[in-house]
């Protein structure tokens, strides 16, 4: 019984004593990130990038030369991410906002390939797409496709037309392997090309790819965008922020337009924050996009109306219903890629686009009245 009682006591003592441990890591942890919060600030005021108000203009700088806005009227606020129990909220929000300056993309690639045409561009992500809904790839594995092949065109010089999907395949390739639990097989990958590239090619392209990216493959795509803000301006759950809380029509109706907008070489013109918000522009009212994404709407004026003619031609056409695939759960449905007839309608935008010129689209902020409901 004494040595029992011993044990036991000896068992209190180390329990006592891990629960002291426990307590003080956390402690030090807390006092941690203060510390960290504390000095990132310091390091913002160093560099004026912080304000009174907690607003942050360096992320968003290079906007000015896209859309001709001034980086004050750029402001960006605090993020509108609630309390995270795993994380700091500015820090997310800050890191995303990163990246957009990081991960730059442009149109003028296509000076440096004067063999190629835009409409090459569009049947290249068409044609991906299509690839995407028959191995069931999720939205963001073909987001980050088009945004590899985009940037990595950027570092290339006179390509020809023969290569652009020995490019598009590898460009999948690198991205199923980023973000599929189980991605397609390179012998698949190369079937679907049917004959035009082989496996070692793709192999080959995958090394020259990944060296001109410098290996930099973790974008916040279109799509990670207009996840996030229809998740803030659905939010009504915020213990379960990682959980889909928008309607899966809702999504994929503006997914629609986004797919739509992404074969205009045009789009590259953008952030694909501002692309995101823009889409969300024509859904909700601008006083949501606005506090869900931080962004004027001088900001993102020119965007919204480029992307009118976008908009109109895709209501144009019949709502696009949820997919059903054997092998995905229901609650997943809205996340995989699919496709549509978009180069008949990126012609029938492109059209607009230019009897638009005139005027016929004016600079004027949607209603303040929602349009569409997001639960």
């Amino acid at each position: 019984m004494t040595r029992r009682s011993g044990r036991l006591q000896a068992k209190s003592e180390n329990a006592s004593t891990h629960k002291h441990k426990i307590a003080r890591i956390r402690k030090e942890q807390c006092s941690r990130r203060k510390t960290l919060v504390t000095s990132k600030r310091i390091h913002c005021e160093a560099q004026n990038l912080w304000t009174e108000e907690g607003i942050f203009e360096a992320p968003f700088d290079g906007l000015e030369k896209d859309t001709g806005v001034a980086p004050s009227k750029q402001l960006i606020q605090p993020s509108p991410f609630p309390l995270l129990s795993w994380g700091s909220s500015e820090d997310v929000w800050v890191k995303m906002l990163s990246k957009e300056v990081k991960y730059k993309h442009n149109k003028s690639f296509l000076q440096q390939h004067p063999k190629l045409q835009p409409k090459m561009r569009s049947i290249l992500l068409d044609w991906l797409m299509e690839v995407s809904e028959a191995y069931t790839l999720h939205r963001q594995t073909f987001y980050l496709a088009q945004d590899f092949f985009d940037r990595f065109m950027l570092t290339q010089e006179n390509v020809n037309k023969e290569h652009l999907q020995l490019m598009g395949i590898t460009a999948l390739f690198i991205a199923s392997k980023i973000e599929e639990i189980y991605p397609p097989k390179i012998q698949e990958l190369a079937y679907v090309t049917d004959g035009a590239c082989l496996e070692e090619e793709i192999l080959q392209m995958e090394l020259i790819m990944l060296k001109a990216l410098n290996w930099d493959l973790c974008p916040e795509t279109v799509v990670s965008w207009i996840k996030v803000y229809l998740q803030m301006a659905s939010l009504y759950d915020f213990s379960n922020l990682l959980v889909p809380q928008f309607s899966q029509d809702t999504y994929i109706q503006i997914t629609q337009l986004l797919d739509l907008c992404i074969l205009d070489v045009g789009s590259l013109d953008f952030k694909y924050g501002v692309l995101a918000a823009a889409a969300l522009c024509h859904f909700l009212s601008f006083d949501v996009v606005q506090k869900v994404s931080g962004l004027s709407w001088d900001a993102v004026e020119s965007c919204v109306n480029w992307m009118a003619p976008f908009v109109e031609t895709v209501g144009g056409y019949s709502g696009v219903q949820l997919k059903e695939f054997s092998k995905v759960a229901p609650e997943d449905r809205h996340n995989i890629q699919t496709h549509a007839d978009y180069l008949t309608m990126l012609n029938e935008a492109q059209r607009r686009q230019t009897q638009s010129m005139d005027g016929t689209f004016p600079p004027t902020p949607p209603s303040s009245t929602e349009k569409v409901t997001t639960h």
